[in-house]
């Protein structure tokens, strides 16, 4: 066998037992995951937004105020932390969130959520005992925003960029709530 095929085939085998031992010490890259990850982007004239998310699925189970308890920190999705980034400055409810990437954490209740952009960047979304990692002193940015309840059932969390009636806003829905925090 000459040198270029031997060569080639430590290659195949380095990257194939790579590929195994990621797969079985970090995260199994042949089973879909239980809650998917997703991306959302919105770009507009200058204006570039995105949101990396996980997408965990209703279930048949009682989400807010069972599964996501009322009144507690959530990591808005499932799995790693819920990422927003931007190109520009946003106002939110007249205040002012600068340029950059930020963990999204939310505190679902009845009637509204308050909806938190924090600074500090996050490799999980909880910690060994299942509490949200979030650091309030990394806030620079919280919000109160209204709950809109839903006709109609969303299985999937879903996070998405609406600016169907010119007004721009970054919603969230699962289950039967739908909330929207305005962005100019």
């Amino acid at each position: 066998m000459n040198t270029f095929l031997k060569r080639l085939l430590i290659l195949l085998s380095i990257i194939a037992l790579g590929l195994f031992l990621y797969s079985a010490f970090v995260e199994n890259i042949f089973d879909s995951r239980l809650s998917p990850k997703d991306t959302v982007e919105f770009k507009l004239n200058d204006l570039k937004m995105k949101v990396f998310y996980n997408r965990p699925y209703k279930k048949e189970r009682e989400i807010f105020g069972g599964l996501v308890p009322f009144n507690q920190v959530w990591r808005t999705g499932a799995n790693e932390a819920t990422t927003f980034e931007t190109n520009q400055a946003l106002d939110i409810k007249g205040m002012q969130l600068p340029a950059g990437k930020y963990t999204l954490w939310t505190v679902p209740k009845d009637s509204t959520w308050s909806v938190m952009f924090n600074s500090k960047q996050y490799s999980w979304g909880v910690n060994a005992q299942m509490q949200p990692m979030w650091d309030p002193n990394y806030d620079v940015l919280n919000v109160e925003v209204p709950v809109e309840q839903l006709n109609h059932t969303v299985e999937q969390f879903t996070i998405a960029f609406d600016n169907s009636t010119d007004n721009l806003s970054l919603t969230m829905a699962w289950d039967d709530v739908k909330v929207a925090v305005p962005l100019k």
